[in-house]
């Protein structure tokens, strides 16, 4: 975790801007994350779902696992993987040749950061921070890692707990954030929120150390009272860091869970976005720009977008959005999430497969075309605001396997494709599946790290194939006769192409099902010699329905409560052959690569020229009465050693004086080395 000094941090982080931005540069101190231990509430989930864990194992059919009954996030489930198609449905050898111009039909300039992620609210101080004084390192080095890439990362808090979420001052425990369990009703379970101003300085201090700009879900369950402070207090703490405000959660649902009236129609959403427009228009600490970052209509499944189009809801408050935003999983889990629901039942075994094919992700776009195009039209941006594998908590088996993070890079670079604005992939609790990144339970954080997700490595493949320049135009290639095991897509930056990406859904181990892709140029020459690729794969010897221990560049992150955040591993950047103006690239089945065809290593955003990203160390152990603080002087030379190993420790007692350390000056990163901060101590900051 990073933590400022002892007792000052929730006054620090409550100075002005310049203020904050100053004490945090003289607070940052980093030593070593191995001694971790944050107390936090046992219920880290999206929704109050009793018994939902075991049933969420229970229901995968497992070929391993079978008696797991913990928490879905680290289900040890496996599945059956699909018989390869063979040679007639699947043809292994096939040419793409492409133009160095950018083709008419590619999309838009997208900017690097499209793939993002939507954090539940309810879990904030289980995912980010255990509040604005201590964030956790693994959080801050994964979105590290994605600034490296592309220098910005979105993130959404909100979600269904937005809508009755109140802030309050303080809670009686100190808490940032509560949960009231015994209040949840309607069929989700969803229990109202109360949390203090502290959530959202927690969220500008994560700003201040990386890139990340945030989306705010504004409650919208009482019309004639909304509470607008999360307005109010978010612009003032956020800053620019704001960059929406969502304005309803699923509205179309509202009915069904009991939120509105039976018969709840795009109308009515119409009306109530009005009312939440003149409430915020009436108030005089909104300010103007505050007032034009709203977007809507967030719509999951009953309402199609053009019911919403067509009540005028964007011409009647185009001055108002900033946004157009849908929500949309793959499929469901509700019928195991929430048993005696009407909910339909879908067989892990016979599900798998499905997401296993190009078609998943064109299916998925091919209702919102118009949508795109409509939002174009307006001048706005039409954002995926919620999306993952399945809702409900997602499959053990599926939602956690290497098929998922093949089937995030074809889906987000699909979206990307067709003129999305971005995409944010949903983090839920302990009790959902499809996490990208999840913490261990409360009682093994002293000696269990983190478990990272499918569809992290899909953030990464997808932020290199986009890159940092926000010109990038893609375009699926329609590869292999528009075969669906085997889909590309051509990036084309600042005027001419730059990356291919390469998709092998197929699963076979023997070899047989490798795709060998013939790559060239019609009105550019490539290069002879060869190209640079960099390959997303399962473990040496794994399959599609692996659950852990992924590669991207020969880097992982491990297996289940082994990551600190860090790739760990040396980067393997393999290169392929080119010989008469055509590449050959070969895609393990099952596999993805990003065919690198500018400067091949030696400047610009190539496989090569990344540096290995700025980290974070743990300041401060919590397993004391307060936390403490490392003595500057040691951590000079300590690199991230066991904090067992230092010499003086700053006291945090009540009765002692706190030590804080002075000015932030730079990074200090190497390849396999965590960046190391300069200080100097000696400055006590009120």
């Amino acid at each position: 975790m990073i933590t400022t000094s002892a007792g000052t941090g929730l006054r620090t982080t409550r100075a002005t801007t310049t203020q904050r931005s100053w004490r945090w540069l003289g607070l940052l101190v980093l030593s070593s994350l191995l001694h971790l231990q944050i107390h936090t509430a046992n219920a880290v989930t999206v929704y109050y779902q009793a018994g939902t864990q075991a049933a969420l194992a229970a229901a995968a059919s497992p070929t391993a696992g079978g008696n797991y009954t913990g928490p879905a996030a680290y289900s040890p489930v496996t599945l059956q993987p699909p018989a390869p198609p063979g040679p007639t449905a699947f043809p292994t050898q096939f040419s793409l040749q492409l133009t160095n111009a950018v083709p008419q039909n590619a999309s838009v300039a997208q900017n690097g950061s499209f793939f993002g992620f939507s954090i539940e609210m309810s879990v904030v101080n289980q995912v980010i921070g255990f509040n604005s004084s201590v964030l956790y390192v693994p959080f801050l080095n994964l979105m590290a890692n994605l600034q490296q890439r592309v220098g910005r990362i979105n993130i959404r808090v909100g979600g269904n707990t937005q809508e009755t979420a109140t802030l309050v001052e303080s809670t009686p425990d100190g808490k940032i954030l509560e949960k009231d369990k015994e209040g949840a009703t309607n069929p989700t379970q969803t229990p109202p929120l109360v949390y203090t101003p502290d959530l959202l300085y927690m969220l500008r201090n994560v700003s201040d150390l990386v890139n990340v700009r945030w989306y705010l879900g504004v409650p919208f369950n009482d019309t004639s009272n909304f509470r607008l402070q999360i307005v109010e207090r978010g612009q003032e703490i956020l800053g620019d860091y704001l960059i929406g405000l969502q304005v309803g959660n699923e509205p179309d649902l509202y009915a069904g869970h009991g939120h509105r009236n039976p018969g709840y129609a795009p109308q009515d959403y119409f009306n109530d976005f009005g009312l939440m427009v003149t409430a915020m228009n009436n108030d005089p600490l909104i300010s103007q720009r505050s007032k034009q970052l709203l977007l809507g209509p967030s719509v999951q499944v009953l309402w199609t977008p053009e019911q919403v189009w067509d009540t005028g809801f964007v011409s009647a408050y185009s001055e108002e959005l900033a946004y157009l935003a849908v929500e949309r999983y793959q499929t469901d889990n509700c019928a195991v999430a929430f048993p005696g629901s009407d909910s339909t039942f879908h067989d892990p075994q016979q599900t798998f497969p499905t997401f296993l094919t190009h078609g998943s992700a064109t299916g998925l776009v091919q209702q919102y075309l118009n949508s795109t195009a409509f939002a174009l039209q307006n001048g706005k941006s039409l954002l995926m605001f919620e999306t993952n594998t399945a809702s409900c908590g997602g499959f053990p088996g599926i939602s956690n396997s290497f098929g998922a993070a093949l089937w995030g890079v074809d889906y987000a670079l699909q979206m990307a494709a067709v003129n999305f604005g971005g995409a944010l992939f949903h983090v839920g609790g302990q009790s959902v599946a499809y996490n990208p990144f999840t913490p261990p339970p409360t009682n093994q954080s002293t000696f269990h790290q983190w478990t990272i997700g499918s569809i992290y490595y899909s953030a990464l493949v997808v932020a290199e194939a986009l890159g940092p320049t926000n010109t990038s135009r893609v375009l699926d290639l329609q590869a292999n006769s528009g075969n669906q095991f085997s889909p590309a897509y051509g990036i084309w930056e600042n005027g001419a192409l730059a990356r291919v990406v390469l998709i092998n859904f197929v699963n076979d181990p023997s070899g047989a099902s490798d795709t060998s892709v013939s790559l060239s140029l019609t009105d550019a020459a490539i290069s002879e010699g060869q190209v640079q690729v960099k390959y997303l794969l399962p473990q040496p010897g794994g399959q599609i329905n692996d659950i852990a221990n992924f590669t991207w560049a020969g880097q992982t992150f491990g297996g289940n409560f082994a990551s600190d955040g860090r790739p760990q591993g040396a980067l393997n950047v393999s290169s392929a052959p080119c010989a008469n103006g055509v590449c050959t690239i070969r895609v393990p089945a099952p596999g993805a690569a990003i065919v690198f065809l500018n400067d091949n290593g030696s400047g610009g955003n190539d496989a090569l020229s990344a540096g290995p990203a700025t980290t974070f160390s743990t300041t401060a152990y919590t397993k004391t009465r307060n936390t403490a603080t490392v003595d500057p002087s040691v951590l000079a030379s300590s690199n991230g050693h066991s904090g067992s190993t230092f010499g003086r420790l700053g006291s945090t007692s009540a009765d002692a004086t706190k030590n804080g350390a002075v000015e932030r000056a730079g990074a200090m990163v190497g390849a396999g080395v965590a960046g190391v901060v300069a200080v100097v101590a000696g400055l006590l900051v009120l």
